[in-house]
């Protein structure tokens, strides 16, 4: 099967959406935080502790390796192949650690996979902090919503796309390949 278009996103630019995309769900998140806890909790207890805290930046660095996993396990339910088809590994150069299927998916099962970590790790912990009055939780869900911003853009570019193509992960960058529906059809009859 050929590889189809390529779409690729800058990591430049995906480092200036990061930081975007942190502001505003800061903004987002905080203003209403401190709107229901501000009044009924004593301000230290609202803060956080030291501990608390501490706890939250080791669980980030853990949690950077639990965002690849995430990404597995997900698309592994949507290749033929499982985990044979994910792959671990880190960028050396950025420090990054990354997840890479290498089995062409439908798009709805490779988004799913791409927001998977923001929807648990981001999302979800901001919900929770915002029903208990945590800060420290907050932070670490705004942390990861931010830590998804080029799964965010991916997931975006894809949206455009026609639902029936597939999606093959890039091997060496933050990108993919379309393959177009018919070409699926022409290689399946092929066979």
């Amino acid at each position: 099967m050929e590889q189809g278009r390529k779409v690729a996103i800058d990591i430049g630019k995906a480092n200036i959406f990061a930081v975007v995309i942190m502001i505003v769900s800061a903004v987002v998140l905080m203003v209403p935080f401190f709107f229901i806890w501000g009044g009924r909790k004593p301000a230290m207890e609202i803060l956080g502790t030291k501990a608390q805290w501490l706890v939250a930046l080791v669980a980030m660095f853990v949690g950077i390796v639990v965002h690849e996993l995430i990404h597995g396990a997900t698309w592994a339910c949507y290749a033929k192949s499982g985990w044979k088809s994910i792959s671990f590994g880190v960028m050396w150069k950025l420090l990054t650690p990354y997840c890479h299927c290498d089995e062409p998916l439908h798009i709805r099962g490779y988004m799913m996979g791409a927001m998977m970590p923001c929807v648990i790790l981001g999302i979800a912990p901001s919900i929770i902090a915002l029903c208990v009055g945590c800060l420290p939780l907050l932070a670490w869900g705004i942390f990861f919503i931010s830590a998804a911003a080029g799964d965010i853009w991916m997931t975006w570019l894809l949206t455009k796309e026609d639902p029936k193509s597939m999606v093959l992960d890039h091997p060496s960058e933050a990108g993919f390949y379309i393959i177009e529906g018919q070409e699926i059809t022409q290689n399946t009859n092929d066979v």
